[in-house]
């Protein structure tokens, strides 16, 4: 598929587009902030033994009969499954635990053995929260040394500030959505950047190799063309990319809910940074100091 789209001639609105939609991200997170899960505020744990076989689903629908379907449910052997969910503002913590064995009980009529029971302090949570954060910072300034070694600096800004694009407007969406999130979320940001870096990566080393036409086309000519080149490519991995994601999405349920959403909108605002705002930011720049 061959095409001509002129992105360049709308670079401005481009910039003023994803700027906007970045501000509107930050407001949200002021004022909404985010619905954080219990790896974060902590919470309650209990360890509950069943006398045969159990599977994670039908303790699921047991939890979800009384309001929390979207716990974190696992199994550690056939008949142990360890369930780790927030607290409750209308319970104490040993009510809310009764609540949940009497719920998970019915299965067996009785013989669910209630093995361990604690809470996790916000202690905990603060400290994932702060390894997240470092975890970003890292990849991100691995990201920019790569790009700079492998490209030139400029190109290797420009990313880092597509990619920063790509993450707020996924942390706007899930602030907005008030969906929880926990570390499967920050699993989801880091595979996104890994996404939208793989596409970004792409058109900048169709850039590179246009370079040599620069005194010739023009800038704008340059981009233009390295943007169409890799189009397809880039409308065609994204649409595979994102059908067997929404398909977890829909059919997952709450545990891979969150997860699918951020790849979903990784792969929609990744799509669009590396094309749009990278390019963009490029073109400004070197409308404004040029570089040979």
């Amino acid at each position: 598929m061959k095409t001509n789209f002129r992105f360049m001639r709308h670079y401005k609105a481009l910039l003023a587009f994803a700027g906007a939609m970045v501000l509107a991200s930050i407001v949200l997170v002021a004022v909404r902030g985010f619905n954080y899960s219990i790896d974060f505020t902590g919470g309650n744990m209990l360890q509950l033994e069943f006398p045969e076989k159990v599977e994670v689903g039908q303790v699921r629908e047991a939890m979800s009969k009384v309001g929390y379907g979207s716990a974190v449910i696992q199994s550690y052997s056939d008949t142990g499954v360890m369930i780790r969910m927030q607290g409750s503002s209308d319970l104490t913590p040993n009510e809310l635990r009764d609540k949940i064995v009497a719920a998970v009980d019915a299965l067996h009529s009785g013989a669910v053995k209630l093995v361990n029971f604690e809470m996790v302090g916000p202690t905990v949570g603060g400290e994932l929260r702060n390894q997240a954060l470092l975890a970003s910072t890292i990849a991100l300034a691995g990201i920019l040394l790569y790009i700079t070694v492998r490209f030139r600096f400029r190109f290797a800004l420009v990313s880092v500030l597509a990619l920063v694009h790509d993450t707020l407007l996924t942390l706007g969406l899930f602030s907005l959505l008030q969906q929880e999130v926990g570390m499967t979320f920050i699993a989801a940001i880091l595979t996104t950047i890994g996404y939208s870096l793989n596409n970004t990566i792409v058109i900048l080393d169709r850039v590179r190799e246009n370079w040599h036409k620069l005194a010739k086309i023009g800038m704008e000519q340059l981009l233009d063309d390295s943007i169409n080149q890799t189009l397809a490519r880039t409308i065609n991995t994204s649409l595979t990319t994102f059908m067997p994601v929404l398909a977890f999405y829909v059919w997952g349920g709450p545990v891979l809910a969150g997860f699918s959403l951020a790849i979903m909108c990784g792969i929609i605002v990744g799509g669009f940074s590396s094309a749009c705002v990278t390019t963009s930011i490029l073109y400004a720049w070197q409308l404004k100091s040029p570089e040979r």
